[in-house]
């Protein structure tokens, strides 16, 4: 046999047995391959579940393009108000208009009933509930028919950013004036003419051989002030260190959204002033909703209605629009959740209905008496796009006064877009205090309209308060008026007991911190000079709420 032969017949074997062996190695690599894969597939979807995404994700019918987690607030920013009569320096309108030809189309296209009245919601029976009860102001007098006036939104012209000639854009709140800092880093300091300015710097460059002058425009940087974040130092601390998914994508508005504040009020009227003072320059329109009803069902006289009319809030005067619930829903005594549900229904319905050249992408905020939120959060929204909703708040709790805080927060939904309270929650406040919104009817047709995956996310954190719940902070005398009044369905109803409203067992409640139950919790030290210890407004007049700010029978 030729050794030629042998050596061919050799290298052959030799091949047809490696090849097995490479291939089996290939499959070995493709199949360990595959796994990372889909190992990697795993923690991406785990990723999305700890961020309250998956249900929206497996639930939503947008289009794969939607995942950028945009919101395209701004396509609507510029929307402008249908052109209607002239309102008042007040800002309401006189009963009669015609409401129908001053909506605004894009909230009505939202609402989804075309010519159709959006706002004829059928009200539960009154039953054989008294509506005459008390007296409203004369329709002739120089409040009219103040329960049937209409309200005209307004842009706010408020300058709340500055722009410099080298097109920085800064928050003015939120930027440090005085000194700012170019692109190359070097510190610029502001000319001072009374105030604090932002200035555009100019740096002339060596003359060139040409001997011509050539000048640069540094970009002058916003240099945020503590508790303000972000490249336009326009993001609280309070939502930096929220969980908003979106905050890569953030940008401040040219124009900025109006903020309905919807409440219904009761007896809080010092913190009623509270909120008036806190969100001053944010809200747009306060709908405070009264009832000549308790919410037990017992008739009571105005009182709001009365300070309103004698002066005590001439201050806000201009921009609350007064709701009047004139009746009891029926069930409401058996069942007081019914009543409790309906306050809110009721507020948002006929109180909204009344508003004028509302856009869909302005902020509907719906809170109890004792819920006061923080103004830079609610800022946050009225001045940038970019985050998604619905949007709930953590609060710092407290009890009988801000000096008892209990642990944790009150995290509750309170905001969203007038589109999304109408496409999706119908209108009504109540199912946006809820947190079923992605099981509602209008849910998916809303994100497929609108393009936007609705997330829900906190303004502030356990840690980072972003308002304040402030829960029986009254003196004896209105715990004892709100003992009576309070709804026949929160189980034990403690107004029931005679012991209970007895003024000095509640003194001594406000004393220890403790419940009607007998149980007395227990409360971490608090400092009225702590941060977010109350609303601004209540320590700066600490002498006159000091019953609230401080234990009175410590």
């Amino acid at each position: 046999m030729p050794p030629g032969l042998f050596t061919t017949t050799t290298r052959s074997h030799y091949i047809a047995g490696f090849l097995p062996t490479t291939m089996r190695r290939h499959k070995v690599f493709l199949f360990g391959t595959l796994a990372l894969c889909v190992l990697s597939l795993l923690q991406y979807c785990k990723a999305l579940h700890h961020m309250l995404m998956l249900r929206e994700l497996y639930t939503s019918s947008v289009n794969l393009e939607a995942l950028g987690f945009l919101w395209r607030g701004n396509v609507r920013s510029g929307m402008k108000p249908l052109p209607g009569s002239r309102p008042s320096d007040t800002g309401l309108w006189e009963p009669g208009d015609d409401r129908g030809e001053q909506g605004n189309a894009e909230v009505e296209r939202w609402i989804g009933h075309g010519s159709e009245d959006p706002w004829g919601k059928e009200q539960p029976d009154s039953g054989n509930v008294n509506r005459m009860t008390v007296t409203l102001p004369d329709p002739n007098g120089p409040w009219g028919e103040l329960h049937k006036r209409s309200f005209h939104l307004r842009d706010d012209p408020t300058p709340f950013f500055a722009r410099t000639k080298s097109g920085a854009y800064c928050f003015r709140e939120g930027t440090e004036m005085a000194f700012l800092k170019d692109d190359s880093g070097q510190t610029v300091q502001a000319a001072r003419e009374g105030q604090r300015k932002i200035l555009h710097a100019q740096q002339e460059e060596p003359k060139s051989a040409h001997g011509k002058y050539a000048q640069r425009k540094r970009l002058v940087k916003c240099m945020c002030r503590q508790g303000w974040h972000g490249p336009h130092c326009g993001i609280p601390t309070m939502v930096q260190h929220s969980n908003l998914p979106t905050k890569g994508s953030l940008m401040p508005r040219m124009v900025p959204r109006r903020v309905i504040n919807a409440i219904n009020i009761n007896h809080e009227f010092d913190l009623l002033h509270a909120r008036f003072h806190e969100l001053a320059d944010t809200v747009d329109l306060f709908l405070v909703c009264e009832s000549n009803f308790t919410a037990y069902g017992k008739s009571k006289q105005l009182h709001f209605l009365r300070l309103l009319l004698n002066g005590t809030y001439n201050y806000m005067r201009h921009k609350i629009l007064y709701v009047f619930l004139d009746h009891f829903p029926k069930g409401g005594q058996q069942n007081g959740w019914i009543a409790d549900d309906y306050l809110r229904t009721f507020l948002s319905y006929d109180g909204m209905s009344r508003v004028q050249g509302a856009r869909p992408d302005d902020v509907f905020l719906i809170n109890d008496a004792d819920e006061i939120p923080a103004r830079e959060g609610i800022l946050f929204l009225k001045l940038y796009d970019g985050w998604t909703e619905p949007v709930s708040i953590h609060m710092r709790k407290s009890l009988y006064g801000f000096f008892w805080r209990q642990p944790g927060t009150l995290d509750v939904h309170s905001a969203c877009t007038v589109a999304m309270l109408f496409a999706v929650y119908d209108g009504d406040g109540i199912s946006l205090r809820r947190r079923d919104y992605y099981s509602m009817p209008g849910f998916r047709n809303y994100q497929r309209e609108s393009g936007h995956i609705l997330v829900h996310w906190s303004i502030g954190s356990p840690v980072h308060y972003a308002g304040w719940h402030c829960s029986w902070c009254f003196r004896p005398e209105g715990i004892s008026h709100k003992l009576i009044s309070a709804q026949n369905g929160d189980f034990p109803r403690w107004g029931d007991y005679v012991e209970k409203r007895d003024l000095n067992y509640i003194k001594g409640l406000i004393q220890t911190g403790g419940w009607f139950d007998g149980s007395v919790g227990e409360y971490p030290s608090t400092d009225p000079k702590e941060p977010m210890y109350a609303p601004k407004y209540l320590l700066k007049n600490f002498p006159l709420y000091r019953y609230i700010l401080e234990n009175p029978y410590a």
